[in-house]
């Protein structure tokens, strides 16, 4: 049975982390302190289980010495031995080394691709279906910016999405990129054929100011006035921010805030998860597996899942995943999918550390 030195040295990091928090001066840095304190939540289930099976292993090696004056311990071996198999499988899939994004939260991009006017109406189904599961995970949302379609679909949409307490939302969402395809007749098909379209996510880790540094000599930021809903100041003020940064060309835009400057600011949150991304993907060029999932063009052929609603089935084919209940996953009911790709996932980082 394997000694666990991986575990025993991060126990030791976390009463160091504890020792840190318990000390007033870091939460005078408020970027320290959440780093600090989000590693220590991290931490706190492998402490808590490695304690768990040093302490059944202490009581099965006491059982195995008493056994030899009292046969009665011989079945309280059996079941100690078990129970420490049980956490030691656990402990070890709990080792494998976990995204670093895990804890963040995310930006998420819907896009709509081929297919037109029923692409954007996907893409819209797409937007309400994250909603939902956002909803139901009791994760916080907020729509940044979305060009809208002449049927009320969406030609492109952001939104950041918000975990609470340790629960990032990228744990679960960062398998949602890529090409989602839809198969059903749409609401502008006279003959009732079905069509096939697509709309693209894109998922990317929400980062703190720290991590990407901005030089506001490389920026163009123009304003202009707001159209659309949005109350009496829409197209009187000029309160839409459109910033450009001109080293790599990003351009992004927010208008959904009543100010100029809350708009710069949301805008400007962008522009930073949007550089980290690009500076990923440069740094990832060499390493297939980094990104691999997110969306490359919006081609109906380069599909991650297919929602079909004459069968009403979606179908993930990265994994195999196959269910009849696509009406309650476009309603948010998403856990059953996004844990089969987080079985795929841990299946392969096991994997990966056996060999």
């Amino acid at each position: 049975m394997s000694d666990f030195a991986t575990a025993a040295a991060l126990v030791a990091e976390h009463l160091e982390l504890e020792r840190q928090l318990a000390d007033p001066a870091i939460h005078n840095d408020p970027v320290t302190a959440r780093r600090v304190g989000r590693r220590y939540s991290e931490l706190g289930p492998v402490v808590e289980l490695y304690r768990d099976y040093r302490a059944t292993e202490d009581d099965l090696s006491a059982a195995r010495e008493l056994v030899a004056e009292d046969e009665s311990f011989r079945s309280e071996i059996a079941s100690l031995t078990a129970r420490s198999d049980e956490l030691a499988e656990r402990l070890r899939i709990m080792l494998v080394p976990r995204d670093p994004n895990d804890g963040k939260d995310v930006l998420l991009e819907v896009k709509a691709g081929e297919g037109g006017e029923e692409s954007a109406l996907f893409a819209a189904d797409l937007l309400r279906m994250y909603l939902r599961y956002a909803e139901r995970q009791g994760w916080k949302t907020e729509v940044f910016d979305a060009t809208e379609s002449d049927l009320g679909g969406y030609k492109d949409v952001t939104v950041a999405i918000r975990g609470r307490g340790d629960t990032g939302a990228w744990s679960r969402l960062k398998y949602e990129g890529g090409v989602h395809r839809v198969q059903r007749v749409p609401a502008t098909e006279s003959q009732g054929r079905i069509h096939t379209s697509a709309a693209g996510v894109l998922v990317m880790p929400e980062v703190e100011d720290v991590e990407v540094t901005i030089d506001p000599a490389d920026l163009r930021i123009d304003v202009y006035r707001s159209s659309g809903p949005g109350g009496q100041s829409v197209n009187t003020t000029d309160s839409a921010v459109r910033i450009t940064h001109l080293p790599t060309g990003i351009v992004v835009s927010c208008q959904n805030e009543k100010s100029q400057l809350q708009n710069k600011e949301q805008a400007m949150r962008i522009l930073r998860v949007r550089l980290l991304a690009a500076a990923e993907e440069k740094a990832a060029a060499t390493a297939s597996a980094e990104r691999r999932s997110q969306v490359r063009t919006v081609d109906r052929s380069e599909r991650v899942r297919t929602y079909n609603f004459p069968e009403n089935r979606i179908s993930d084919h990265r994994v195999g995943f196959k269910a009849y209940n696509l009406d309650q996953v476009l309603d948010g009911d998403l856990d059953a999918v996004v844990q089969a790709l987080i079985d795929a996932d841990t299946a392969e980082r096991l994997g990966e550390v056996t060999e």
